[in-house]
């Protein structure tokens, strides 16, 4: 697959052995290495994947491919490769007090976290979206994210967290002032220091508690007005939060408990305006299954200084805007993770011999690869879709509400001001990024378990052996689906969009019916949707069928559109062959026509 890959791979295996009659000894070659794969590096995560480029060029952020192929080909250098399987053995230690007991609450990584973090940084992956906002934008970042993310995915927490961040913290012009320039520069800056020493800054959040989890509402903690109170001014917060992203981070938006007893949203920097810590104590990190480059933290608030970000009582609102942005770099991580494995898979088979051939050369492995890379691209597909949709206009403060009448948002989106074509484009980009986000979320991150793990499979043993990427995959899999909305908290807010949001609901079901028309299959999966589609409130027992088929009727159209006929043709016929409304067979390898397999295969990979 990549220029190290065609090289042989041969080597003498040495034995020792005592001499007769001393204490010496002898090298004697048992036998010879042969038919094991070399290691896949050195190629162009860019340049080997046809899907990312067509993707990438009908979403509108094709002036970024030049960019993109440079960075495809420093991301697939061995160095590079190798610094994600260092970050990972190497995992972040807390270091609570210094030498002299004082306590520091520092989070201690790897050096390779750090290259990491900066490579993400030097892209412009945690804020140049927002603050450079030319068009396809989004879609670039969505690509480079992408790419980053096969290499190692601990890394982009922060990075997600932070860009997520940008659009809550630039309402806030007092704030945002300190910060601007800060959120603007490229060069990472690891330091432990102030906010007004720093180069660069991150920034995590700081939402679930012991009790709570996912029912934000059951939260605790409080923030005290230290002077008159209000938006934009200082409180002292007390309480604990039970997950605390990226701890090491140099500010959190954190959900706390005003004096009115409603929730509100909390810019909490790791130092204080005077230059000391604040009262921030991480109790102990999480020793997690996966994702292990990353720091996941249990912290307690001793009075911690805080200001008020947004409007009073609007918390919940403002941190699950902000988590809609994190929940598609969730489907972006889930396809990059399912892009590497699919990767490893292929190369795999290209070298590895039985039965007197490659693995990639037997019908039934071409069947299971064929329909990897099916899916590979129908989540890419889905994923660059939805970030065109986040840069498509039409975006307003707190597009993710938890309170007001049904239908409240969309209106705000729908009076944003131009013309009426400007306004039906922003209409439907509203409706898919806050249906289809949250339901691809659900399914495209459920799909990378299965995935990862039949993936692995097809490496055989030596997939299951620690020394390979392949075991750090398949742990790293479930995150994207847990984090952000575990996957029924998805499906709900699906039930929940459709519900609030009729005229986008409306909007989605017409864009759907346009891409399936003149496909019988599709037309008889939609119908089967509609009713679900137009009375969500009442179907909360099949949110899941739901979304899974919403999210597959989405994938099919857009092959449908755009990709070629044979790959369109294929994902139809594997995953609407059963009965109207079904939501495709979990397992891969089903395949009806052997015939597809040298076009989806040659569309896996572009050898360059």
């Amino acid at each position: 697959m990549a220029t190290a890959a065609s090289a042989s791979y041969t080597a003498k295996t040495p034995f020792f052995t005592a001499a007769t009659g001393g204490t010496g000894g002898r090298m004697r070659e048992t036998h010879e290495v042969f038919n094991q794969v070399p290691p896949l590096v050195d190629y162009n995560l860019f340049a080997c994947d046809p899907a990312l480029h067509d993707a990438l060029a009908r979403e509108g952020g094709a002036a970024w491919a030049a960019a993109l192929d440079t960075l495809g080909a420093q991301l697939g250098s061995a160095g590079i490769l190798a610094l994600g399987d260092q970050a990972n053995r190497q995992p972040p230690r807390l270091a609570s007090h210094d030498a002299h007991g004082r306590r520091v609450d520092r989070v201690d990584f790897d050096p390779a976290w750090h290259r990491l973090t900066a490579l993400l940084y030097a892209s412009g992956v945690h804020s140049a979206a927002w603050l450079d906002p030319q068009p396809g934008a989004h879609v670039a970042r969505a690509a480079a994210f992408y790419l980053h993310g096969q290499v190692e995915a601990g890394s982009l927490c922060p990075v997600t967290m932070t860009f997520a961040a940008l659009p809550l913290l630039r309402a806030e012009p007092a704030l945002w002032r300190t910060l601007a320039a800060r959120f603007a520069a490229r060069d990472y800056d690891a330091r432990d220091l102030p906010l007004a020493a720093k180069r660069t800054l991150t920034v995590g959040m700081g939402l679930t508690e012991k009790q709570g989890g996912s029912d934000l509402r059951a939260t605790t903690t409080r923030a005290r007005a230290i002077g008159a109170g209000g938006r934009g001014a200082e409180y002292a917060l007390l309480g604990h939060k039970w997950f605390y992203s990226a701890p090491a981070a140099d500010a959190h938006l954190v959900l706390a408990r005003s004096a009115d007893d409603a929730l509100s949203c909390f810019f909490v920097p790791r130092w204080r305006p005077d230059g000391t810590r604040n009262a921030i104590r991480i109790e102990r990190l999480k020793d997690k299954l996966g994702n292990r480059s990353n720091a996941s933290g249990e912290v307690e608030f001793d009075d911690a200084f805080g200001i008020l970000v947004g409007e009073p009582g609007r918390g919940l609102p403002a941190l699950l805007a902000m988590a809609a942005h994190t929940r598609l770099d969730c489907v972006l991580g889930s396809a990059a993770l399912m892009r590497r494995a699919l990767t490893e898979a292929l190369h795999h088979a290209r070298h590895r011999r039985a039965f007197g051939r490659p693995l990639i050369e037997h019908a039934l492995m071409r069947n299971v690869l064929a329909d990897l890379a099916l899916e590979s691209e129908a989540a890419l597909a889905l994923a660059l879709h939805l970030a065109a949709a986040v840069g498509a206009g039409g975006e307003v403060e707190g597009e993710v509400e938890d309170e007001g009448e049904p239908g409240e948002g969309a209106a705000a989106a729908a009076t944003a001001g131009g013309s009426a074509d400007g306004d039906a484009t922003a209409a439907l980009a509203r409706a898919r990024r806050r249906i289809l986000t949250p339901a691809a979320k659900f399914w495209v991150c459920k799909r990378a378990i299965a995935f990862t793990a039949e993936c692995m499979e097809i490496c055989g043993g030596n997939g299951y052996i620690e020394d390979g990427p392949m075991p750090r995959l398949l742990r790293e899999a479930p995150v994207n689906s847990i984090w952000e909305g575990a996957g029924n908290v998805m499906c709900l807010d699906v039930l929940r969009a459709l519900g609030r949001e009729p005229e986008a609901a409306t909007r989605l079901i017409d864009d759907l019916a346009d891409g399936c028309a003149g496909e019988p299959r599709l037309v008889r999966a939609l119908h089967a949707l509609l009713p679900a589609l137009r009375t969500a409130a009442a179907h909360q027992w099949q949110a899941r069928a739901l979304a899974a088929g919403l999210v597959l009727l989405a994938q099919a159209a857009l092959l449908r559109r755009h990709a070629p006929a044979t790959v369109a043709d294929s994902f139809i016929a594997s995953r609407f062959a059963g009965a109207a409304g079904s939501t495709g067979d979990p397992l891969f390898g089903l395949l009806a026509d052997p015939a597809a397999a040298p076009i989806l295969l040659a569309r896996a990979w572009q050898a360059g």
